[in-house]
């Protein structure tokens, strides 16, 4: 799929606002009723699913990675440095694999806060929230007045504290779901509540 940014005609770093406002503006211009050939509204009707696509996207990804803010406000939310953004598109485009393939061939010490909110971004996404959070974290702290980063950061923070349903802090990249993982899991919490004087798995 093409840059949803670009098939909206709008900054990256447009509001929700004007990301809206372009939708509407280019919904009026090739709804397919607007066209009596019926060639032409053919052709309309395929450059408006393009759009709804587009749109779709862009307001999925903004919830996904916690950057959906109030539709009102004005304020531009962080500016990408410029140095990520194939990573960006791969992310938006849901090519996260690939993405984090990008990322990892960055060398370490040339790591900035720009790649530690991309990784956190693509752990996010992968469901592991903890290593996430520890991303995020470290790209609030390298730039803590960027407010994409601290967005972010304070959206997995609310989820550790259990708001919006919390999440298992526990998580590591690799964690699965196979019948294995689950039993060595469940051990392990016994385990520790045997530690603290209770008893996770009781005999039947």
């Amino acid at each position: 799929m093409k840059d949803p940014y670009n098939v909206l005609g709008i900054d990256r770093n447009a509001t929700d606002e004007e990301v809206k406002s372009a939708y509407r503006n280019l919904a009026k211009k090739y709804h397919p009723d607007n066209y009596v050939d019926s060639n032409v509204a053919d052709i309309a009707s395929e450059k408006m699913k393009e759009i709804n696509e587009a749109y779709d996207r862009i307001i999925n990804d903004r919830r996904n990675m916690g950057n959906y803010y109030s539709n009102s406000h004005q304020e531009d939310y962080g500016n990408a440095s410029g140095n990520y953004i194939d990573v960006r598109n791969l992310i938006i485009n849901g090519r996260i694999d690939d993405a984090d393939q990008i990322l990892m061939g960055v060398p370490e010490l040339s790591r900035d806060a720009e790649w530690y909110f991309l990784k956190g971004s693509i752990l996010y996404k992968k469901g592991w929230l903890e290593e996430a959070y520890k991303n995020f974290s470290i790209a609030h702290s390298k730039e803590p007045y960027n407010k994409e980063y601290q967005m972010a950061f304070n959206r997995v923070s609310r989820q550790r504290r259990g708001e919006f349903g919390g999440y298992n802090m526990n998580t590591y990249p690799g964690a699965g779901c196979s019948g294995c993982n689950i039993c060595t899991s469940l051990l392990c919490a016994d385990c520790c509540c045997e530690c603290m004087g209770s008893d996770f798995i009781r005999c039947c």
